[in-house]
């Protein structure tokens, strides 16, 4: 059962989205990937952050060990782009439709996106959570 690890998310995980946020950012995630605007893992979400792609980035705080995505959250504030951390990489894994856990994730920029909306309604819940 993952609950009990409930305490032991690593502080360096900042922000972390609660259990409704990251429902919300779940499904966001799916839904990018069905429209094809979603990057799956950390290198490739470094290359939509370098390229200046990215909607915003999704992170697991149970990688392991949680530095292989560090670089993520500092190419964000350098680029402007929001980021979150959801709690578990086998949640983040299935909502990018895949059956293996998945520890970072981008949503990518797309023209006339329908997804628009909902971006940025995530990205506004992103930035309230670190100020």
């Amino acid at each position: 059962n993952t609950d009990s690890t409930e305490a032991e998310v690593n502080p360096k995980a900042y922000p972390l989205a609660d259990a409704t946020l990251s429902k919300t950012i779940l499904d966001l995630v799916q839904q990018a990937s069905n429209y094809k605007q979603l990057r799956k893992g950390a290198n490739e979400a470094t290359k939509t952050l370098n390229r200046g792609i990215s909607e915003f980035i999704v992170m697991a705080a149970d990688a392991e060990p949680l530095e292989i995505i560090l670089h993520l959250p500092l190419l964000c504030e350098d680029k402007n782009v929001p980021y979150v951390f959801v709690r578990s990489k086998q949640a983040l894994g299935r909502a990018c439709g895949v059956s293996r856990p998945v520890i970072a994730t981008s949503v990518t920029i797309k023209e006339g996106s329908q997804l628009k909306p909902q971006i940025q309604s995530v990205q506004m819940a992103i930035e309230r959570l670190l100020v």
